[in-house]
């Protein structure tokens, strides 16, 4: 159901700002009077995507038949770069898109028809929209009180998730008084104060420096893991899908590319989008030669061959992109047994204090990255000089070609 139906019901508060007319609308849309705990067999998922559609033009999908099962308790992020499709199933799942096609299940029941303010979803947005009127201690008793919950148990729920989230000093304060973390914080406990089945998380980082966020993302993961809450979270910053998540759906172009934990994404990328998408990643180009027992042996576009392990190739002929991650190289000053080993002259060398990030000219691309660990047998590098670069079979994934 749109805004402007809701609209008609309850009437427009016109003495608002418009940022406060929106912040009224969705609050009203997530703090609703019907918040029952979902009771569903433990081996069916909490949340389904079945075969769900997405257009909004009714020509081009921004979603393409998406299938994904969250269990309870896990915390899944929706990882894309903009446009993606991304933030359109999370919205979707709360209620403020329709699915064009496909259905979508809350603990076991269809869900497409049911407003809403009738879903029992907790959601924090990137502008936290907060009513800038009322206080924090206010702020989050509104979803308890329109619930009819009683003054004594309003008040005991909103000191115990102050306490939470570490601000019942601050339950007095407007949210302009307080700084952004401050104010995420108090987004972040509005939207369990109430104890949703679901809480979905729209970039809620977004606004933050990248301190502030990286220590937000620490507290949302210890959060997460107290309460033991199904989170859906959507970002483009990999580094808070990877350090948050129990698995993560990474999207493009409205597909998911690949559903993994975080380690399995980080190691084993399955397509050369996921490769270059998740973490820094080196890139050769090539052309198979041969496919024997799962190791492709591809000559690279400047003649050299090189054998990894045949993850997302054709036969021969095809063209392929290899991927080996930074930290899995070693820069050698001669040629090591059994390691695949590639001539290479440093370019830039750039001291981090654990690393030293090499930058190297190899097989004609000159970005090419080494992590090498900061010890003393390292410190003697020297940018132009002619060096080898290595590394095993096992770390280099011969993978789709993007043109």
């Amino acid at each position: 159901m749109k805004r402007e139906k809701y609209a008609s019901k309850i009437g427009r508060p016109q003495h608002l700002p418009s940022n406060m007319v929106t912040c009224f609308y969705l609050t009203l849309f997530i703090f609703s009077l019907h918040s029952g705990n979902i009771m569903l067999d433990s081996s069916d998922p909490f949340v389904r995507f079945k075969n769900v559609q997405k257009s909004y033009d009714g020509e081009t999908l921004v979603v393409k038949d998406l299938n994904l099962d969250i269990a309870a308790g896990e915390f899944v992020t929706m990882l894309g770069p903009s446009g993606s499709g991304k933030t359109t199933c999370l919205m979707m799942l709360a209620g403020f898109e329709t699915a064009t096609h496909g259905d979508i299940e809350l603990g076991g029941r269809p869900i497409n028809n049911i407003p809403p303010h009738k879903r029992g979803i907790g959601m924090v947005f990137q502008n936290y929209a907060l009513f800038p009127h009322l206080t924090v201690a206010e702020n989050l008793a509104f979803p308890l009180k329109v619930r009819k919950m009683s003054a004594a148990e309003v008040e005991d729920k909103v000191a115990k998730v102050l306490d939470m989230v570490q601000m019942r000093a601050f339950g007095d304060r407007k949210p302009a008084q307080l700084s952004g973390g401050q104010q995420q914080r108090i987004a972040l406990a509005r939207a369990l104060v109430f104890e949703p089945d679901l809480v979905l998380m729209d970039e809620p980082l977004g606004a933050l420096d990248k301190q502030l966020r990286e220590h937000m993302q620490y507290e949302i993961k210890h959060i997460h893991e107290s309460l033991g809450v199904t989170v859906v979270y959507v970002t483009h910053d990999q580094s808070e899908a990877l350090t948050m998540s129990n698995r993560i759906a990474v999207f493009n172009d409205g597909v998911v590319q690949q559903l993994a934990d975080p380690v399995t994404l980080y190691e084993k990328p399955e397509n050369a989008f996921v490769a270059q998408f998740i973490g820094e990643n080196n890139r050769l180009l090539g052309t198979v030669k041969d496919v024997t027992k799962g190791i492709a042996s591809v000559e690279l576009d400047n003649g050299d061959m090189v054998k990894a392990l045949a993850i997302n190739v054709g036969g021969k002929g095809e063209r392929s992109l290899l991927s080996v991650r930074p930290e899995r190289c070693i820069v050698t000053p001669k040629k090591s047994r059994g390691l695949t080993a590639l001539n290479g002259r440093i370019e830039e060398l750039i001291y981090l204090g654990d690393h030293i990030r090499c930058r190297m000219n190899v097989a004609g691309d000159d970005d090419f990255i080494v992590k090498v660990p900061n010890t003393s047998s390292q410190l003697g590098l020297v940018i132009g000089a002619e060096v080898y670069v290595g590394w095993e079979t096992s770390d280099c994934r011969a993978l789709d070609y993007l043109y």
